[in-house]
């Protein structure tokens, strides 16, 4: 398929051009995303990034380069990679490339899209059952108190079978509209499987020579009640497991970060961000890249994992995971996103997501558990990302 891109014209800026991508996506063929600083729908495929040694970055350069061309805005790379680092990626160069505002500010994104007869037909099984991922947690919190490592970051899955393929377009309506300042996505991840979610984390966006990053770590529910989740907000804010959860995150971003720019700032406390089922302690970090060569996905290669996914050590932290998660994670809590030839992109960290499969989905959630955690609340915790999801497939724990 012949590569084109879409600039922004006054039709794509019109009310009602965002939610007119969202409503075009078409699993198997498209690749859509849509984040704070504009949606994104990719057709067909123009080229796809091979997996070999080479690290993703240099790749997805090669990939890009080879289909620039004078006078045509530059060509864009679309998709996800995995957790596992030497796990194939699923990136390509969509055929077709159509942008517009964020959904955020389009006026239609608040119009709710009904649940169509699908709320009853999931089967769930979790993996693993909740007692024995809170055994999983009490044994890292023993490992932790005898000081083996400082944190590490443990999953399970729920794994939604149905009678008939769910429809993942509704599903991706459903995501959007319920957070529509967040990041939603929905792309291939494999031969015959899509990466469906909506992620609160942008692990790093470039834009010319100026970079962002905004590491969440630490959370706590919402509540329908509003004196309730004021308090729990505030809590959140005075919480000493959930400041030091935070800061260690942090102290990462910045050490990752550090050698990559001439300048960067990193602000002294974390603030609030709110999704529909949670608050998380966040901080937004700002910098200059030193090397214009310097790529989106050379800034987020150098950061993934981060503590807020994996651990500290990293190396310990993921030999835990491996010992403790009866499932591979696959393209959970790796990244997703775009870059163009130029460098730009925005990566975005692969959490409150599912993988479909044919009849299944299987959704995930993690906790950060320290030394200070409980088995109880890193399962309520898990239980509470889980929502997220399960709102949009219409089915409950």
């Amino acid at each position: 398929m012949p590569l084109s891109l879409d600039e922004p014209t006054a039709a794509t800026v019109s009310p009602g051009a965002a939610t007119a991508l969202l409503e075009a996506y078409r699993p198997t063929a498209d690749r859509f995303l849509a984040t704070p600083l504009g949606t994104l729908l990719g057709r067909g495929t123009a080229a796809v990034v091979p997996h070999d040694s080479r690290p993703p970055a240099l790749r997805v350069r090669e990939v890009l380069d080879a289909l620039r061309r004078p006078g045509a805005p530059p060509p864009v790379a679309v998709g996800a990679l995995p957790f596992a680092p030497d796990a194939p990626a699923a990136l390509a160069v969509p055929g077709q490339v159509r942008w517009a505002p964020p959904l955020r500010e389009d006026p239609l994104i608040a119009l709710p899209v009904p649940h169509d007869g699908d709320r009853a037909d999931w089967r769930v099984r979790e993996v693993p059952a909740p007692e024995r991922y809170g055994e999983a947690v009490a044994a890292a919190v023993a490992r932790m108190r005898a000081g083996e490592f400082d944190k590490v970051v443990l999953a399970r899955t729920l794994e939604l079978t149905s009678a008939r393929e769910p429809d993942l377009p509704a599903m991706l309506r459903r995501l959007a509209r319920r957070d529509p300042a967040g990041y939603t996505f929905a792309v291939p991840s494999g031969p015959g499987r899509t990466l469906i979610g909506a992620s609160p984390e942008l692990l790093v966006a470039r834009r010319g020579g100026r970079l962002t990053a905004n590491p969440l770590a630490g959370s706590a529910p919402r509540s329908g009640d509003l004196a309730e989740d004021v308090r729990h907000a505030a809590a959140l804010l005075e919480s000493g497991k959930d400041l030091h959860e935070h800061a260690v995150v942090v102290a990462a971003v910045r050490e990752a970060l550090a050698p990559l720019c001439r300048s960067l700032e990193v602000p002294e406390r974390p603030t609030l961000v709110r999704t529909a089922a949670l608050w998380h302690l966040s901080t937004t970090v700002t910098g200059e890249v030193a090397d214009p060569d310097v790529t989106a996905l050379d800034l987020a290669s150098a950061l993934h994992p981060t503590p807020a996914v994996c651990g500290t050590p990293a190396g310990t932290a993921r030999a835990v995971i491996a010992e403790s998660e009866p499932f591979d994670r696959g393209p959970y809590t790796g990244m997703v996103g775009w870059q163009d030839a130029d460098g730009d992109g925005e990566w975005v960290v692969t959490i409150r997501c599912a993988e479909a499969e044919g009849r299944t989905l299987r959704l995930f959630a993690g906790a950060g558990v320290v030394a200070a955690s409980t088995p109880e609340a890193e399962t309520a915790e898990t239980a509470a990302k889980f929502r997220t999801f399960l709102h949009a497939v219409g089915a409950a724990l």
